[in-house]
């Protein structure tokens, strides 16, 4: 965590008790941090689900005193730490599922019946690929497997016509 925290511009605080360089420099730092979790929450958005929720430290609106500060920036340091993990664990997944797909396209015989989305590679929208084998039963027999790409989701508008077609259909029987 002190890799987050920029301690080379740290300023000075008087020891007569003046807060006002300690309390701007704390929520630069504060910024800074929002900053990067934010963009971090972007470059995650559909694979992972980061939490960026900030909770109330008192009930009362108030001013935040140094520790208040200090326990911010310190709580979103251990978050962007947090969210770097779960997107590397992530990265690292998709990544071994994209190796696996590799192989189950170069061998489907040896990955009967497996199935990989596309979200499981770290692509959008739906489709899979699928180890089925060809001609039914009598290709799972002879050993004649391929795999097969979805077409992906289904397109919008299409099934908008249909129900504007069967909406038409139901007035016209009951008028």
């Amino acid at each position: 965590m002190p890799e987050l925290l920029d301690l080379e511009t740290r300023t000075e605080v008087c020891i007569a008790g003046d807060e006002r360089l300690a309390r701007i420099e704390l929520r630069r730092q504060v910024g800074r941090l929002e900053a990067e979790l934010g963009s971090l929450v972007a470059e995650a958005f559909p694979r992972v689900e980061i939490d960026v929720g900030v909770g109330a430290l008192a009930k009362e609106p108030r001013v935040l005193d140094l520790g208040d500060l200090e326990a911010i920036r310190d709580s979103l340091a251990t978050r962007i730490g947090e969210a770097r993990l779960q997107l590397q664990e992530r990265t690292e997944l998709e990544t071994r599922n994209r190796e696996l797909l590799g192989r189950m396209l170069s061998a489907p015989a040896e990955h009967r019946w497996l199935r990989i989305s596309r979200a499981d590679v770290g692509e959008p929208g739906c489709g899979a690929w699928h180890s089925r084998p060809r001609l039914g039963p009598l290709g799972m027999l002879m050993g004649w497997w391929r795999v097969k790409v979805s077409s992906g989701c289904p397109l919008s508008g299409r099934l908008a016509a249909v129900e504007r077609e069967t909406q038409g259909g139901q007035e016209s029987a009951t008028g």
